[in-house]
């Protein structure tokens, strides 16, 4: 069987099984996780972004308090506001919280992710491990996927 066959075989398959076909989302009880993603960034970035949408099934609140990833010293989730024109950046200490039936996009120039003291700055096209820490639903092992700057996440 040659290759595009073989893939166009694994999308039917999926398709016909009701699963995506190239799904990007992970769950853990009540919380869902769509698409994580990063952006390049450039050699002497000091942070890296990240995002998400999150999406609380449950009847109850969740919080996201914190987490981690391979390529970076420090996480923090951290909001973005626009305070009498002037943009201001600063760490959620307590966490974000994710009301029942609540969907919240972490994207940039609003809440994300904040990858401290990058270690390694993959670059588009690839993927790199992180881990999302919720009160509840505990730790939700995600991989991250890298877009070009202007690219609109998928």
């Amino acid at each position: 069987m040659t290759r595009s066959r073989f893939f166009v075989l694994a999308l039917l398959t999926a398709s016909v099984l009701g699963q995506p076909a190239l799904a990007h989302d992970f769950k853990s009880g009540t919380i869902e996780l769509k698409h994580p993603w990063s952006r390049v960034a450039p050699p002497v970035a000091p942070v890296l972004g990240g995002y998400v949408t999150i999406i609380n099934t449950g009847s109850e609140p969740d919080r996201l308090i914190g987490g981690s990833s391979v390529i970076a010293g420090k996480f923090e989730v951290h909001e973005s506001t626009l305070v009498d024109g002037v943009a201001k950046m600063r760490p959620l200490k307590d966490g974000l919280v994710i009301n029942p039936g609540q969907t919240v996009d972490l994207q940039p120039g609003g809440t994300h992710i904040m990858f401290v003291a990058p270690t390694s700055r993959p670059a588009e096209g690839q993927k790199f491990a992180g881990t999302l820490v919720f009160e509840k639903a505990g730790a939700i092992n995600v991989e991250f996927a890298v877009q070009g700057m202007g690219d609109v996440p998928a």
